[in-house]
C-alpha cells in the first residue's frame, strides 16, 4: 500500500474517534473549568439590564489581529468599533449553545448594523472537531453557513459511533461529493494550518477553554447571552 493511501486511511480514520468535550461544565482538553474558569476577574462592568461577565485578561489587538496560519474568516465592517474573535471548538456543546442561542441576536443587533466585526477561529480539542473545521473550510464562502449547520447537528455527529458516515450525509447537503469529502479530511496541509491556529491561540493567547472571546482585546470565557456580550459591547459603542 502506498505512504498516499496509508495517510488518507489514517486521516479517514480519525474521524472515527470519540468527542472528547460534549458536556463539561466549560469544553476544555482536561474537563476542568466553568464558563468563567480562567484567572481571576480584572474588570466588571454593569449596565441597567444585567451585569456583564467578568474579564479574565487583555491581549495586545495588534497581535491578536495579525494574519495567522488560514485566511481570516470574519463578518461585518472591517472598520467596526468592535471588533470580536471568538476560539471555539466544533464538539463544544458550550459553542454550540452559544452559536444557537446567541449568535443570530448578535448578527442582527451588532453585526448586520455595522457595529462588530464577528471573527471565528478554530481551536479544536479532538478530531472530530478537526473534521468539522476542515469540512466548513472547504466551503469556502459558506464557512458560516456549515459551522452554522455542523453545530445544530452537533448530536447528530459528534458523539455517535460512526461520525464519517453522519458527516458525510451532513456534507452532502451542503454539496460535497464523496470524492471532495475525502479529498477536504485527507488534506494535511488544511490540518496542519488548522492545528497551527489552535497553537497560536494556546500559545499567544493563553486559551484553553472554548468557547473563549476577544472584544476589543478583553478575554472573556464561556458561552455568554445576547445580555451579557450587550453589556460588554454596548459602552464601546
Amino acid at each position: 500500500m502506498s505512504e498516499l493511501i496509508q495517510r488518507r486511511k489514517l486521516l479517514l480514520s480519525m474521524v472515527a474517534l470519540p468527542a472528547i468535550t460534549l458536556g463539561l461544565a466549560a469544553c476544555s482538553d482536561s474537563g476542568a473549568g466553568t464558563a468563567q474558569a480562567e484567572g481571576t476577574a480584572t474588570d466588571k462592568m454593569t449596565t441597567a439590564a444585567v451585569e456583564a461577565p467578568a474579564s479574565t485578561g487583555t491581549v495586545d489587538m495588534a497581535k491578536l489581529l495579525e494574519a495567522g496560519a488560514l485566511e481570516e474568516k470574519a463578518l461585518g465592517e472591517e472598520n467596526a468599533p468592535v471588533t470580536i474573535v471568538e476560539y471555539a471548538s466544533m464538539t463544544c456543546s458550550h459553542c454550540a449553545s452559544f452559536h444557537a442561542n446567541t449568535y443570530p441576536a448578535l448578527k442582527e443587533k451588532y453585526i448586520d448594523t455595522g457595529k462588530v466585526r464577528f471573527i471565528m477561529r478554530e481551536f479544536p480539542f479532538d478530531p472530530r472537531a478537526e473534521a468539522g473545521f476542515m469540512l466548513a473550510r472547504c466551503s469556502d464562502d459558506r464557512y458560516f453557513a456549515m459551522v452554522d449547520v455542523l453545530f445544530k447537528q452537533q448530536n447528530n455527529w459528534a458523539p455517535v459511533q460512526d461520525a464519517q458516515a453522519a458527516l458525510l450525509k451532513i456534507a452532502k447537503l451542503a454539496g460535497f461529493s464523496q470524492e471532495t469529502f475525502e479529498a477536504c479530511l485527507t488534506n494535511q496541509e488544511l490540518l496542519n494550518n488548522i492545528r497551527s491556529v489552535r497553537e497560536r491561540g494556546a500559545n499567544d493567547f493563553g486559551i484553553d477553554a472554548t468557547p473563549t472571546f476577544f472584544i476589543n482585546g478583553k478575554k472573556y470565557s464561556g458561552a455568554m447571552s445576547i445580555d451579557e456580550v450587550s453589556a460588554v459591547v454596548d459602552p464601546l459603542l
